[in-house]
């Protein structure tokens, strides 16, 4: 059986949030097919939940181009809340910092009276937010909360192919099997490692062995500078 094509890819770094980039594996196919069934949601309110890395903020860039969502800052939802025009809205990495409860509640109030949907991403459950007011507390459990998972093997691997193939690079299945097994499981980690390698092979002017892939790892384990991006 074939797997599907698609993929979370979290790269900002020039490379756009398209629907046709995504890759998807079973750590984060019930969340692509949340997205695709969109407007056909559960509820008016869904949270995607997972680590940093997993393909969130894609997940989410995604489903702000087919709704034509207002994207708001955790820090700006009592104001959004107060200027709600029925758009959908989007509040990325809801759980980064702290947590304005009145803004929220008023917030999905809005949503919700107006018909409309919030996408929240975080990187926890919304139990774990530290919400404490009781009304917030009842409007997040009627909340559809999705979990995206590390990447898995299948979502690393595909992810590495493609950035590479974006770049015209072309790798041997070893050299990616390779990476899959030795990179953080990140698919931020996954971008910084291919750019690495694609400078290292127009550099030395060489193909992409095994031995430059291993390089470039450790490079990356030790941290160096070269590696921000």
């Amino acid at each position: 059986m074939e797997r599907p094509r698609q993929i979370p890819l979290d790269l900002g770094h020039g490379t756009a949030y398209s629907r046709d980039d995504l890759v998807v594996s079973s750590s984060n196919a019930e969340a692509a097919a949340l997205v695709d069934r969109w407007p056909d949601w559960p509820a008016p309110v869904v949270v995607l939940a997972g680590p940093a890395g997993s393909g969130k903020t894609h997940l989410a860039a995604i489903w702000r181009e087919m709704a034509d969502a207002r994207v708001v800052e955790a820090g700006q939802v009592e104001a959004a809340a107060a200027t709600f025009d029925g758009r959908p809205v989007l509040v990325d990495d809801i759980d980064t910092g702290t947590l304005d409860q009145e803004g929220l509640f008023h917030l999905i109030n809005a949503v919700r009276g107006g018909g409309s949907q919030l996408l929240l991403t975080a990187r926890r459950f919304p139990a774990a937010w530290g919400a404490t007011l009781p009304d917030l507390v009842s409007r997040l459990k009627a909340a559809a909360t999705v979990e995206i998972h590390e990447p898995d093997d299948v979502l690393l691997a595909g992810v590495i192919t493609k950035l590479f193939a974006d770049r015209q690079v072309e790798v041997e299945p070893h050299v990616v099997q390779y990476l899959v097994r030795r990179i953080e499981r990140s698919l931020a980690t996954a971008m910084r490692v291919v750019e690495r390698l694609d400078r290292l092979a127009l550099e030395e002017k060489a193909r992409i062995t095994r031995s430059m892939a291993a390089d470039a790892v450790n490079a990356l384990d030790e941290g160096q500078g070269e590696f921000e991006l």
